[in-house]
C-alpha cells in the first residue's frame, strides 16, 4: 500500500511516498481502508519532533482518519467488516490502510461522508470538551474566538452559537472573517488592522469576553486576556503561531478570571465515556444541521506535504484533508 513516510525529522518538503506492505488486524484491532485524513496543526510539529507525542521513526503523519473496516482482528465484537466509521489514532492515516485499535473506530452516521468524517472529530472534539467541560460556556454570554478561520476556530464559531452564545469571530484578514460570519460568527474582528483589546471591549458593551478561545497564542493572548470580563474564561487550546505567550499573572487576579488549559487528546484518553458522551451530542448537532466542517481543500497523497505547508503558514480556511 502507498503512505507517506516521515523518515526525518523536518519540514514537510521532507517526506516521502512510498509503498510499505499492508497493515494486518491483531487482536483488538481492525484495519480500515482509508477514505480520507484531516490535517490539523499537530500534523505540522509532529513531523518536525516538536510535539508532545514523539512517533518512531519513521512514521506516517496524519491523526484523524475516516473509511471503511475491512478486517477484525480476534475478538472484536463491536465492529463488523463494512463498517463506516472515524478514528483519532495519533498518526499513520496518511495512507491507503491503517491498522488500529477496535475501541478507537468510531461508526459515522449514514448522512456523514468521508471527508466531513475525517474533519469532525480532532476540532468539534476539541472545541466541544472546551466549551462545555472546561469553560461551562452559558447561553447568552459573550465568547471571542481567535483564529476563528482555521479548523478548530471555526468549529468553535459553530459549537458557540449552538449553545446559544453572542460569537465574537477574530481573524487576520476579511475573507477569513466572511467565512466565520457563513457559519454563524455575530460580530468579527480583524486583528490586523484593528487593536483586539479595545475591539472586544467596544464589541461587548465595555464589559469584555466571558470565555476566550485560544488556539494561536503569540502576540495576542495577553490583549485578549485584559479584556476579559469578571470571572472569565480563558482557553488555552495551541500556539499555532509558533510562541507561547508569558501573560503576567496579575491580570488573573485584577479580574478574578481563570487561564483554563485543554488538552482534548489526554481527556479522550482519562475519561472515554464523557468523550463518546460528547460524540454522540456532536454527532446529534451534525444530524440537526446545527453543525458541519468546511472543508475547504482536499489533495492527494503524493500532495499531502503542500496540504502541511497550507496549515503551517496559517492560510487554511476550516479544514484540509488528504484523499487517498
Amino acid at each position: 500500500m502507498r503512505t507517506v513516510l516521515c523518515k526525518q525529522f523536518g519540514p514537510p518538503e521532507s517526506l516521502v511516498v512510498e509503498e510499505v506492505p499492508a497493515p494486518t488486524a491483531g487482536p483488538g484491532m481492525v484495519v480500515v481502508d482509508i477514505r480520507a485524513c484531516g490535517v490539523n496543526f499537530p500534523d505540522v510539529l509532529v513531523i518536525q519532533d516538536k510535539y508532545q507525542f514523539k512517533p518512531k521513526l519513521p512514521f506516517a503523519p496524519g491523526g484523524e482518519i475516516s473509511g471503511v473496516v475491512s478486517e477484525l482482528g480476534e475478538g472484536v465484537t463491536n465492529l463488523s467488516v463494512g463498517d463506516r466509521v472515524l478514528a483519532s489514532a495519533g498518526f499513520g492515516g496518511f495512507a491507503e490502510q491503517q491498522a488500529i485499535p477496535a475501541a478507537a473506530a468510531v461508526p459515522i452516521p449514514d448522512s456523514m461522508d468521508f471527508p466531513t468524517a475525517a474533519a469532525f472529530l480532532m476540532t468539534y472534539g476539541t472545541s466541544y470538551y472546551a466549551l462545555k467541560d472546561r469553560a461551562q460556556l452559558q447561553p447568552g454570554e459573550n465568547l471571542v474566538v481567535l483564529g476563528a478561520a482555521g479548523g478548530v476556530g471555526l468549529s468553535a464559531v459553530e459549537l458557540g452559537r449552538a449553545m446559544g452564545a453572542r460569537v465574537i469571530a477574530a481573524a487576520s484578514s476579511e475573507e477569513k472573517l466572511a467565512v466565520c460570519r457563513e457559519h454563524g460568527a455575530d460580530e468579527t474582528i480583524d486583528y490586523s488592522r484593528e487593536k483586539l483589546k479595545d475591539r472586544m471591549k467596544e464589541l461587548t458593551g465595555g464589559k469584555g469576553a466571558d470565555v476566550v478561545y485560544d488556539p494561536v497564542g503569540g502576540e495576542y493572548s495577553e490583549p485578549a486576556i485584559r479584556a476579559m470580563a469578571w470571572e472569565g474564561r480563558f482557553l488555552v487550546i495551541g500556539f499555532a503561531a509558533g510562541e507561547i505567550p508569558r501573560i503576567p499573572l496579575n491580570l488573573t487576579l485584577l479580574k478574578s478570571c481563570q487561564i483554563v488549559g485543554v488538552f482534548w487528546g489526554a481527556f479522550v484518553g482519562r475519561d472515554p465515556e464523557a468523550n463518546r458522551r460528547n460524540t454522540r451530542e456532536l454527532f446529534d448537532l451534525f444530524e440537526a444541521g446545527r453543525i458541519k466542517p468546511y472543508v475547504s481543500s482536499s489533495y492527494p497523497l503524493e500532495r499531502a506535504a503542500e496540504a502541511l505547508v497550507e496549515i503551517a503558514e496559517r492560510r487554511a480556511k476550516g479544514k484540509i484533508v488528504v484523499i487517498p
